[in-house]
């Protein structure tokens, strides 16, 4: 099968990425024969095919932002990565596939460090850009809190595509190897991510940042609860 002919609906371009094609390839290479491979990477693709023809498409193709590498997409080809090759692949596994899609940008901003004001400020802007390409699509429904100098910032999505889907079809289980890649990007950029909830296990998905030194992230230690979300009390 062509990737070609994964393509959802003509208006609507629903393809995963190329690195996210590549990072499942390796993936597969990794527990199967090479005589094997190809078959089940069809799978994988027939599985991504069958499952979008039951849900939305409307989320905007590559206009929209969220639709990039590891982006909605990437994360729906990752699960169904997961769900055809699940008696073989493991939970880090899929952990690794959505840090490599996602943490090279982050690495790229290294020299950002959100305990100095000028860029925890400029993060504070970044995310209400990304409120705004939100509420031009209405996929993630985004809520950015005022600027505070003296508190961290704070942001919540109390809706999600990727959790929508994972709930739809039976994926949950596996949404928190998605989920805790905001973590590891976060402590790029010299910040502290501290959550409490998410949109598959909860109402919203939470998010309140502050540099790595800020006496906040000692006042809500983080750690992993039963299902392999990394949370903080």
């Amino acid at each position: 099968m062509k990737d070609s002919e994964l393509q959802i609906d003509r208006s609507c371009h629903v393809l995963y990425s190329k690195p996210c094609k590549k990072e499942i390839l390796a993936k597969i290479t990794l527990h199967y024969p090479e005589v094997e491979r190809e078959a089940v990477w069809e799978q994988v693709q027939l599985r991504y095919t069958e499952l979008l023809s039951k849900w939305r498409t409307d989320l905007g193709g590559k206009k929209n932002f969220h639709n990039g590498t590891g982006g909605t997409y990437d994360c729906i080809a990752i699960m169904c990565f997961y769900d055809v090759c699940r008696d073989v692949t493991t939970f880090r596994e899929i952990e690794e596939i959505e840090e490599n899609l996602i943490l090279p940008a982050f690495r790229k901003l290294r020299f950002v460090d959100a305990n100095k004001p000028f860029w925890k400020k400029l993060m504070y802007r970044a995310f209400s850009t990304a409120q705004k390409h939100c509420d031009t699509w209405h996929d993630y429904e985004m809520d950015v809190a005022p600027y505070e100098n003296s508190k961290p910032i704070y942001y919540e999505f109390t809706a999600c595509p990727a959790a929508e889907f994972a709930k739809r079809f039976g994926f949950a289980d596996i949404m928190p190897a998605l989920c805790n890649v905001d973590y590891a990007s976060m402590e790029l950029l010299h910040a502290k991510l501290v959550r409490t909830t998410t949109c598959v296990d909860g109402c919203r998905c939470d998010y309140t940042i502050c540099g790595d030194k800020d006496p906040y992230v000692k006042e809500h230690p983080e750690y992993r609860d039963e299902n392999g979300y990394r949370r903080n009390k």
